[in-house]
């Protein structure tokens, strides 16, 4: 994957997602966290929400090292990196994604928002 020099806090958080040791995001965020993971399968969707044990819930439910996160635009405007990229399983396109995080001056994530859906596709 190449990295995208306009997103480098976005391009970190889905390589660590990628890992078997997704938890280490957790060290990634600030005291007041907050997120919104709305997440499409296509015949059904789920939202996960919350501070960081909503984080944890999340992290807790994933299958671990299946996924891939690949960037394929992105920027950043102020305190806010965002990025539109796709997830492929075996190299195969899953779901395409969005990704917005509000970010401390110490690229802490402090507010994230990540949509997701099989239901269209950017890379074609």
């Amino acid at each position: 994957m190449t990295v995208p020099t306009s997103t480098p806090l976005l391009h970190a958080w889905f390589e660590i997602m990628d890992s078997d040791d997704a938890d280490r995001v957790l060290d990634h965020i600030t005291d007041d966290f907050q997120l919104s993971i709305q997440f499409s399968k296509g015949d059904s969707a789920a939202e996960f929400h919350g501070d960081r044990a909503g984080l944890e819930l999340y992290l807790a439910q994933r299958e671990k090292s299946v996924l891939t996160h690949h960037i394929l635009s992105g920027a950043r405007v102020g305190d806010t990196e965002l990025c539109l990229g796709e997830t492929r399983r075996d190299g195969e396109f899953e779901a395409s994604f969005n990704a917005s995080a509000q970010l401390t001056d110490g690229d802490l994530v402090r507010r994230l928002l990540i949509c997701r859906t099989p239901r269209v596709r950017f890379s074609e």
